[in-house]
């Protein structure tokens, strides 16, 4: 991308409310979106399409087409959202579900499926399965039998997530699944990618374990950004420190490398913790950025905060040290007009 072109192409990995995240703050920085989701979820309503009809889950894609909408309040993006109530073959499904199964079945692509609601919700940018087809996660678990160093095998999204015992590594299901060639041919032609926040293991972590998806992710030239979360999560990431969930992704991509790591300056307090998070992000070639993007008194992020941390981020040159923490005196405000929208920028 030229120097005076004012905003990035940026594509967006992940999947559920850490994807919305994502996707809700960079829509602040640019209409160049692209959001490649995972399809492994097997729970709820996207779960129940998926066995029934044996199409990719929808629900995680659904999430991103609403984040991405042209009105992210308005009547349509309310209804794809819309989950069903009541006691009858309805009750749980979501109404965007509903219409990509459908969409899907008339058109024969899960791609043209979503590139048409896309197109119906005036989406700022557009949503990609990172696989065309639906992928089983698979897990090592230990701490559920009574000898702690014995392992047991978990599958399934939701047993994942929702396991009582220890995760200690995840695989898919085809074990090397295609990527999406649209999503791969976006990642490399990408200024900005960004991974997380979400799901660690079942949202994140499946993106580097997709072939297809984790060489581009190697050799793109785009600056590659990481989202930590704002705290481990109850099930497949509980007692999970920050710099613990880098160490997990750098064991299941060692040769997987990011620019910088976005950590909420919140939840790492000041002195060796932050010290050791910044050397577990050097095993991912990486600096770290700590900035306040938590909307306040939650575990979300907030998208105004931020979106003004990760503006700030791709803008600072590759060979700046590590350790930079960002204040953000601009977060909240839209960051375009804030940092004066003409300036000119090397988003790479």
């Amino acid at each position: 991308m030229s120097t005076d072109a004012p905003y990035p192409v940026l594509v967006a990995l992940g999947g559920g409310h850490g994807l919305y995240a994502t996707l809700t703050a960079a829509r602040r920085l640019t209409s160049n979106i692209t959001a490649v989701v995972t399809v492994a979820d097997d729970g709820g309503s996207s779960g129940r399409l998926r066995a029934e009809l044996g199409m990719l889950p929808p629900g995680d894609l659904r999430m991103a087409l609403a984040a991405l909408a042209e009105d992210p309040q308005g009547v349509w993006a309310r209804t794809v959202q819309h989950r069903f109530g009541g006691t009858g073959a309805l009750a749980g499904h979501s109404a965007g579900n509903l219409i990509l199964a459908a969409l899907t079945e008339e058109l024969g692509d899960p791609v043209a499926a979503l590139d048409a609601l896309g197109e119906v919700l005036g989406c700022t940018g557009r949503v990609l399965p990172m696989s065309p087809a639906p992928l089983i996660i698979e897990a090592d678990v230990s701490g559920l039998e009574a000898d702690p160093r014995v392992s047991r095998c978990i599958r399934g999204q939701v047993a994942v997530a929702t396991t009582p015992g220890k995760v200690r590594r995840v695989r898919l299901i085809p074990q090397d699944p295609p990527a999406s060639p649209d999503a791969t041919s976006a990642i490399e032609h990408a200024d900005v990618v960004v991974l997380g926040p979400g799901s660690w293991f079942t949202s994140v972590i499946p993106h580097v374990l997709v072939p297809g998806l984790h060489e581009a992710l190697v050799h793109t030239r785009a600056r590659k950004v990481l989202v930590l979360n704002l705290a481990a999560e109850p099930g497949e990431t509980a007692g999970f420190s920050a710099e613990r969930h880098l160490h997990v992704l750098s064991q299941h991509a060692p040769d997987f490398a990011v620019d910088q790591v976005v950590v909420d300056s919140g939840s790492v307090p000041e002195g060796r913790e932050r010290e050791h998070v910044a050397r577990a992000a050097e095993q991912l070639r990486a600096r770290v950025t700590f900035a306040d993007v938590a909307e306040a008194g939650t575990d979300r992020h907030h998208p105004g905060k931020l979106a003004a941390a990760l503006d700030q981020v791709i803008r600072q040159p590759r060979s700046e040290s590590a350790g930079l923490r960002v204040e953000g005196r601009h977060m909240g405000q839209d960051v375009r007009s804030a940092l004066g929208g003409k300036e000119r920028v090397s988003w790479r």
